[in-house]
């Protein structure tokens, strides 16, 4: 499994499942300068840690109140992060949180030892948490199955939009068309037009389909559910054990996943008599929690176990001691289970529990992993507040392991506290596990590790620019093209095989933090073709999204699929109003000769509409940069894409702004030609040639002013080297 141990300041990571692949077109190779530099990665443990005193987070602690052992040996701190959700919201917007710092939720409903209508309830209970959570929050959505395990129908993401989707459908597949999103991202596109939300009473349309829905849901839940008392003793047994396997797959699944990580278990729970041969009440509570601290005491073997689980007297050893390896791996993972009993969810009194002692289960499981039980409360979201404060003040630590191999091992962590007041306790991850090659990672593994990584904070080992922007179309909604540079040589850097697979991920994420439109696509590179052409720059990569009025993060991650080396490039687009006759100016293209890089445009669906190539001048297409890079004195051709910008002779304005926000001479800027125009589309043409500079970073202010005095400005980076 993939350890929790990252590249600083990225998620590298792993991953694609059904793609759709790319054709690739290969130009001659290039022989211009390259726009990257070389980076080099160095491996760090982020260590996430809450204080908590009288139940209540302790604020104001500094690095030298902490101390940090990996195994045996104080380790000194790399950084220090104080990360506070009760903090204002410019402090804590979404983004802001490294993903170590992050909570992540998994909503898990257990369909073999829950009745259907508790679980449809519990659907309710488990939106109002969604609700109630921070808005840094990462939520994701799952069911459990005798047949199918443990199934992910919606990966971590910040779309609480799509979270309700989820739990509302619990995946059904008669109830909601699954978007094509291999990241499980985004369960359905349009989901509001395939199942319009209805009042849960009253009478019309609305409400027949909606009681429509509930029946079909209820229908498919009974084929699916399993209540325990039905079965022989012995097959509930081997249940059991079956369930606690891949509990503890989940848990590795969730090991490597950074951040604070809970397992929102919504279940009756299973008969604690399976394990302890006892029944039920407080006694039978004791009874297995004693149960399965003694397994773990023993250290049995599963193997040398034997017997059917018969012993009404002192229980299942086989089973206690895969209950017990189950809780172990979610130890490991820093995952704790939150547990719902959902019996205490129903409404109605004849709708008895029809297992005696699930109570008990589920308190085990919780108190194991150090979560909360959480019953007969109708009111999830408000029991669950405590957890949700207890957990808002987050202390990151740091630091670089030496000599870590490359075998997946787990090593123990330990922090202590300076001066720790009584009654203070300190919750952290118990350790991380070091690196595993990335060809070795199951591919469930590798799609939620991606999503985490799209969700991550930018960087990587792979150098990589992007331009997107908005440009006017029909619908109501913009067509953003998004080009993406990738640098050759950090993109074959340890390359393996004679090809390199390249996986591309586009999420347009808005400010309410829900994806609005995606673009995923893999690409196999064909070396005895392509390295020259990598190698003196890279690869350039040219798809779009179409996107609604608003303003948006649009997450680009690329990734080598054989190393699994990135890169995540996060590009700020607002899409404005075109129809509304909002003067627009986006910010400037630098156009580029053919022949300077590989090239590949994004795979269009079939029976799909083939867009409009929207880099165009004199009738002409062009590619533009990404990451211009231009030579002081050396004319560089620029066009200005426009809407609205007014009739009559234009005037164009151009500041130079450096890397630190402040204005500079601005060498000489040209206009030299208009096309279009009216109220509609407009391009300009022209050359800017920039002053004497020292290498780094810049940027060119554009202001363009019609005869009115109606203006409109933008800005575009460059590199001078």
């Amino acid at each position: 499994m993939t350890p929790p141990v990252r590249p600083h300041r990225s998620t590298a990571a792993l991953a694609a499942l059904g793609l759709i692949s790319g054709l690739v077109l290969l130009l001659q190779p290039a022989h211009a300068a390259k726009s990257f530099t070389e980076s080099t990665e160095v491996v760090v443990v982020e260590v996430p840690v809450q204080v908590i005193k009288d139940g209540e987070p302790v604020r104001g602690l500094t690095a030298a109140d902490f101390q940090l052992f990996d195994g045996r040996k104080k380790v000194p701190l790399a950084g220090f992060e104080v990360l506070d959700l009760d903090a204002p919201p410019t402090a804590a917007a979404p983004g802001a949180l490294p993903v170590s710092a992050r909570r992540h939720f998994l909503m898990l409903f257990d369909l073999v030892f829950s009745d259907p209508s508790a679980l449809l309830r519990a659907r309710q209970a488990a939106k109002d948490v969604v609700g109630s959570l921070h808005a840094t929050d990462l939520v994701s959505v799952a069911t459990y199955s005798v047949t199918n395990g443990p199934q992910l129908i919606l990966g971590f993401t910040p779309d609480r939009a799509q979270a309700v989707a989820a739990i509302d459908t619990l995946g059904l597949s008669q109830l909601v068309q699954r978007a094509a999103d291999p990241l499980r991202l985004v369960i359905s596109q349009g989901f509001s037009a395939a199942m319009p939300a209805a009042p849960s009473s009253g009478s019309g349309p609305a409400a027949d389909a909606r009681a429509e829905r509930e029946a079909l849901m209820k229908e498919s839940l009974e084929s699916t559910t399993l209540i325990s008392s039905r079965a022989e003793k012995s097959v509930d047994q081997v249940i059991v054990r079956n369930m606690t396997v891949q509990f503890a797959d989940l848990a590795r699944l969730m090991g490597a996943v950074d951040g604070r990580k809970y397992v929102v278990l919504l279940s009756e729970g299973f008969d604690s008599s399976l394990v302890t041969g006892s029944g039920g009440g407080e006694a039978g509570l004791n009874d297995l929690q004693n149960s399965v601290d003694s397994a773990g005491s023993l250290g049995v073997p599963m193997d040398s176990v034997g017997g059917s689980g018969s012993d009404e007297t002192f229980g299942d050893t086989r089973t206690q001691n895969f209950l017990e390896k189950m809780l172990t791996e979610f130890r490991r993972a820093d995952c704790q289970i939150q547990a719902v009993d959902i019996g205490g969810l129903r409404a109605l009194a004849n709708e008895g529990r029809l297992q005696g002692n699930g109570r008990e289960s589920l308190f085990t499981l919780a108190k194991s992993t150090g979560g909360e039980l959480y019953e007969n409360a109708n009111d999830l979201a408000g029991a669950m507040k405590q957890m949700l404060r207890r957990t808002g003040i987050t202390y990151v630590l740091s630091f670089q392991p030496k000599d870590l191999r490359n075998d997946g091992e787990f090593h123990k962590l330990r922090v202590e506290l300076a001066n720790a007041g009584r009654g203070t306790r300190v919750v952290h991850r118990p350790g991380y596990y070091a690196p595993r090659p990335f060809k070795e990672q199951p591919p469930l593994q590798r799609a939620v590790d991606t999503a985490d990584a799209v969700m991550g904070q930018a960087g990587g080992s792979i150098g990589a620019a992007v331009y997107a922007a908005p440009f006017g179309a029909s619908g109501g909604r913009a067509y953003v093209p998004v080009v993406i540079e990738v640098d050759g040589p950090s993109l074959l850097a340890g390359k393996q095989d004679t090809s390199v697979p390249v996986e591309i991920y586009i999420y347009a994420v808005d400010e309410q933090g829900a994806v609005q439109g995606f673009l995923t696509q893999s690409l196999a590179l064909d070396l005895a073709k392509a390295e020259a052409g990598l190698r003196q720059t890279g690869l350039k990569f040219f798809g779009h999204l179409s996107l609604p009025k608003g303003k948006y993060e649009v997450r680009t991650f690329v990734r080598n699929g054989t190393t699994g080396a990135s890169s995540l490039q996060v590009s700020e687009v607002v899409v404005p109003g075109f129809g509304a006759g909002e003067t627009v100016l986006l910010p400037p293209l630098f156009p580029e000769p053919a022949g300077r890089w590989v090239m590949v445009r994004e795979t269009i669906a079939a029976g799909a509409p083939q867009p409009a190539y929207p880099f165009m001048l004199q009738q002409k297409p062009f590619v533009p940069a990404s990451r211009p890079v231009l030579v002081p004195g050396q004319p560089a051709e620029v066009v200005l894409q426009g809407y609205n910008l007014g009739s009559g002779e234009l005037t164009a304005l151009a500041e130079l702004v450096g890397s630190d926000g402040k204005t500079l001479p601005g060498g000489a800027f040209k206009l030299a030609g208009k096309e279009g125009g009216g109220g509609g589309a407009m391009r300009l043409s022209g050359t800017y040639e920039p002053p004497a500079l020292k290498p780094g970073q810049y940027a060119l202010r554009v202001t363009v002013t019609d005869a009115a005095g109606k203006a409109a400005t933008s800005t575009g980076a460059f590199v001078v080297r």
